[in-house]
């Protein structure tokens, strides 16, 4: 099945070119299928970049899947129109009486503030707590995966020596996990952060499981035992040229960025890079999609607020 998008957003036409199946409302309102409706909460100054690759990974399964999109009120995007924010986003205050099968919060580049220096901090606390009883699975990606361990359970960032960029081998610590049922045993995921979450620390929390990581970018995917929340590190959801338009814009700002690590052939930035994680991105989300929000929803998606919480809330 397709995935469902407001008709007029950017990622339509990229999607189609692609040869995504995309159902737009106008369409989707014809079809008698309750789909499952999946919240982006946008912390990106990219937004449309994150939007097309979110939809990307998330229109490729046989569901019929409803996105919408909130951005914060207490902070105004500086990369984004007015517009298109208007056009195609909601606040947390207009949506904060419904209930969605899934939720995704992505990165911001914040990492290096302490997370009560953020100026839409007290927001973000107010939707993950709200998250604990109107969304079925929440996942976090990035800097949005520590602030989720930090607020949840308090595993704190740790500022690493240099900035971790490219793209790293991985495999499975969970050989069990569902997460990653069908993945080989390494896999590749990109990595663009200057912070880090310790090993010992998330081991330190009997609530939370440690899926998978990788010798040189560390822990990547932690969840709690029913998969309520997950925890990815990485950027499965990146493009193939997301790593070198962020390569690109920190030499013009004159930070002399080391090459992304495994990214160019032969480390050459004037060659162009190889992307060998796609597969196993949408592998990733497809197995979120159907095994912590399809088969885990209740139909009457309100009784979402009923069910037992997990020991970890």
């Amino acid at each position: 099945m397709p995935i469902k998008i407001p008709n007029e957003l950017p990622a339509v036409r990229i999607l189609e070119e692609e040869n995504i199946f995309v159902m737009t409302e106008t369409r989707a309102i014809t079809q008698d299928i309750r789909p499952l409706k999946i919240l982006i909460l946008n912390l990106m100054p990219t937004k449309v970049d994150t939007e097309t690759q979110l939809s990307r990974l998330l229109g490729n399964t046989p569901l019929q899947v409803e996105i919408e999109l909130i951005h914060t009120e207490t902070h105004k995007s500086k990369n984004t129109s007015e517009e298109h924010l208007l056009a195609f986003y909601k606040t947390f205050a207009e949506i904060k009486d419904r209930y969605f099968d899934g939720m995704i919060i992505t990165g911001a580049p914040v990492e290096k503030m302490a997370f009560e220096e953020v100026d839409y901090w007290a927001e973000l606390c107010e939707i993950m707590e709200w998250s604990k009883s109107h969304v079925q699975s929440t996942l976090h990606i990035c800097w949005g995966a520590q602030a989720g361990l930090y607020y949840h359970f308090g595993v704190d960032k740790v500022l690493m020596d240099e900035k971790l960029s490219g793209v790293y081998e991985h495999v499975v610590d969970y050989k069990r996990s569902i997460l990653f049922r069908g993945f080989d045993d390494i896999f590749y995921v990109p990595h663009s952060r200057y912070t880090t979450v310790l090993r010992e620390d998330v081991e330190a929390v009997p609530e939370l499981r440690i899926l998978s990581s990788s010798e040189k970018a560390g822990v990547y995917a932690i969840s709690t035992k029913h998969g309520r929340q997950i925890f990815l590190t990485g950027h499965s959801e990146y493009d193939k040229d997301t790593l070198n338009k962020e390569y690109t814009r920190d030499k013009k700002a004159g930070i002399n960025p080391k090459i992304p690590e495994n990214y160019f052939p032969n480390d050459d930035d004037t060659k162009e890079p190889l992307i060998r994680w796609r597969g196993h991105a949408t592998l990733l989300f497809t197995n979120w999609l159907n095994y912590f929000v399809y088969q885990a929803t209740p139909y009457e998606i309100s009784e979402i607020a009923e069910l037992r919480p997990e020991p970890t809330d």
